[in-house]
């Protein structure tokens, strides 16, 4: 359970530096991508950051329910289509898997917690 009271899920960060030049092609892509991949059973939320000292830099949050909707949705051909616009812009990547264990909402605003 989050500290709201809500119950926790599993977030996958994906860290990505874009070629030279190609930042704007890579944030439209990763916009048309997430708008189809907001409709996977499963996803709850996707964020897109970048470095604030290296513009090349984005890091890619997206929430789930559970592990179950991640990995189907790792092994999907839909996948392979919704990002591989994202590959040709990029020169390298990690991603990781996390737990969400609690979520502690600051004094400015509420935070969204998966559901």
């Amino acid at each position: 359970m989050t500290a709201a009271g809500e119950r926790a899920g599993i977030r996958t960060m994906l860290r990505m530096r874009t070629r030279e030049g190609c930042e704007a092609a890579f944030e439209a892509a990763w916009r048309r991508a997430a708008a189809e991949i907001a409709r996977v059973p499963g996803n709850l939320r996707q964020e897109l950051v970048r470095d604030a000292d290296d513009p090349r830099t984005f890091v890619i949050t997206s929430d789930w329910t559970d592990r179950a909707s991640v990995d189907a949705f790792g092994r999907s051909s839909a996948r392979e289509t919704l990002t591989e616009a994202l590959r040709d812009l990029r020169e390298d990547a990690a991603r990781n898997t996390y737990e969400v264990l609690a979520v502690v909402p600051g004094a400015g605003r509420p935070v969204e917690a998966p559901a």
